[in-house]
């Protein structure tokens, strides 16, 4: 009987070694192929980096928006914020960045002749017009004579500013000037006797408002939306966005325009998905570009 019992016992610790070990090898057996097939399922979902610098409102926003979509095409995108005009081109220049997302054409049409930066527009996303504001005043015909006008120390925007104005009949610019490229000193007339002070930092332009100085300051929307201002409804005035040159625009460096990436980033901000996002979120504040 105990010969008995002992035969049992050994069989059955046989069967249960071999029923263990059949386990084990069909784990593994699965487990490489779970492996190969993890291994195969990176390498076809593995994303492109794709590092843009921007300005935080509205330009790191509307990235926000896109970077979904983006990743179902294939790019992982890192949104690297800069807080002024000066950083986002020297870091594109030294190659910390793939493109940067900020600045309108003149501007880096400027920034290239002062640098050298060999840069290329490849392809303008938005227009942000931009606005009079006054604490004082509730439209351009109540300003006094003599009123103090504050503007931004970027020369690029100078431009703009005084097109922008003689729009609005306030003064008049020399005949055949370049807008984009018109300083105070190609005025020829003004009427009102407006006093300009063009010494302020763009980003300072909210703050120097809120505090009351000066009759009217000309502040840029995305510094308007940052300070919590609302660039559509809170101006006197507003910067026409018809045949408006000041388009911003995703920024490159020379030759990296044709990169597959770059040409999905920009395709994907100029997309009619953005578009209605930068409607619905701005307002008019910010308009995509035709």
């Amino acid at each position: 009987m105990k010969k008995l019992l002992l035969l049992v016992t050994t069989l059955f610790v046989v069967f249960a070694l071999a029923a263990c070990g059949g386990g084990n090898a069909k784990k593994e057996e699965a487990t490489g192929g779970n492996q190969e097939g993890t291994a195969e399922q990176t390498e076809k979902t593995e994303l492109t980096k794709l590092v843009v610098g921007a300005s935080n409102v509205p330009h790191a926003e509307i990235l926000e928006e896109a970077e979904s979509i983006l990743a179902e095409k294939g790019i992982e995108l890192k949104i690297v914020p800069f807080q002024d005009y000066i950083l986002p081109n020297k870091a594109l220049n030294d190659k910390e960045i793939d493109a940067n997302y900020f600045q309108h054409i003149p501007y880096l049409e400027a920034q290239k002749k002062e640098f050298g930066y060999d840069f290329v527009n490849a392809g303008g996303i938005h227009i942000e017009p931009i606005g009079i504001y006054s604490k004082n005043y509730k439209s351009l015909e109540e300003l006094p004579e003599g009123a103090k006008i504050i503007m931004s120390n970027s020369i690029p925007d100078h431009g703009r500013i005084l097109s922008m104005l003689e729009e609005k009949g306030l003064i008049k610019l020399k005949e055949g000037i370049e807008k984009t490229t018109a300083t105070l000193d190609d005025i020829i007339e003004n009427p009102k006797k407006l006093k300009f002070v063009a010494d302020v930092e763009p980003g300072l332009l909210p703050q120097v408002y809120n505090n009351g100085e000066g009759d009217a300051a000309l502040i840029n929307a995305n510094y308007a939306l940052d300070a919590g201002l609302d660039p559509a409804k809170d101006p006197i005035a507003v910067e026409s966005p018809e045949n408006n040159p000041y388009v911003n625009v995703i920024a490159v460096r020379s030759g990296d325009e044709s990169r597959e990436e770059i040409k999905t980033l920009v395709e994907v901000l100029q997309s009619q998905e953005i578009a209605d996002f930068i409607n619905e979120k701005y307002q008019g504040a910010v308009i995509p570009a035709k």
